[in-house]
């Protein structure tokens, strides 16, 4: 154990990884994101708010049992970085140990730990194919390991490609989503309290049009999480 913690001492001296969040180096003990940045990155709470903002920002437009993001995003912040990490350079694993960190509280907060089954959104395969993975896919996993509920990755698709959301407001991200989810496999999610998870709440469109989906396969319920939520 001492030779292998030299090993890696030696290894991160000449080789030091940084903190996706702020570029500083990472110290032993660390992974992937330092503890300043944890202490520091902006919590919503919102698990404990049924009517948080993310919650309020769908009601009228889908029925949800509850609505949560962990953290609130802002341009030139830590979570943009983090995101950006996650979503544009390669490391899927920055999902996973996010989706770890809030399953240990999803777990502990009805309605989200009466979950049955964690349905990522998908992916176009033209779209899989540019990025190489989907990162829902892998905050789902995350997320799946502390609140030990499968993840059902492959029950919903999407039928046709969009154009990307970036620049597109709420009528036009939902025009952009629309009749574009399918249900392939419902028994995956008949009958089941379902949960949604995607990356960030923006104008809440992909959530709606993939609820919308999961309903109309036969979903019971549907709560939906995300790791972020666009201010």
């Amino acid at each position: 154990m001492l030779v292998k913690r030299y090993l890696n001492d030696l290894a991160a001296l000449f080789f030091p990884q940084t903190c996706v969040g702020c570029d500083t180096p990472l110290v032993y003990g660390e992974r992937l994101i330092c503890t300043t940045c944890w202490y520091h990155l902006p919590y919503t709470h919102a698990h404990e708010d049924a009517r948080n903002s993310g919650a309020k920002h769908l009601w009228g437009r889908i029925h949800l049992e509850a609505v949560a993001s962990y953290w609130y995003f802002r341009d030139s912040s830590r979570v943009k970085q983090i995101i950006h990490h996650f979503k544009y350079k390669g490391r899927p694993e920055i999902g996973v140990l996010i989706g770890s960190r809030y399953g240990e509280l999803l777990r502990k907060t009805a309605p989200f730990n009466q979950a049955a089954v964690i349905v990522p959104v998908p992916l176009h395969p033209k779209r899989l194919r540019e990025r190489g993975y989907n990162q829902s896919i892998f905050f789902a996993e995350g997320l799946s390991h502390s609140m030990g509920c499968p993840v059902a990755d492959r029950c919903m698709v999407r039928t046709k490609a969009t154009e990307s959301q970036t620049h597109k407001n709420r009528y036009e991200r939902y025009e952009n989503m629309r009749e574009t989810l399918e249900v392939r496999n419902a028994d995956a999610v008949a009958g089941k309290h379902v949960l949604l998870v995607d990356d960030v709440l923006t104008t809440g469109a992909t959530l709606e049009a993939c609820a919308n989906a999961l309903m109309v396969g036969g979903a019971a319920k549907v709560s939906a999480v995300t790791i972020a939520k666009a201010l």
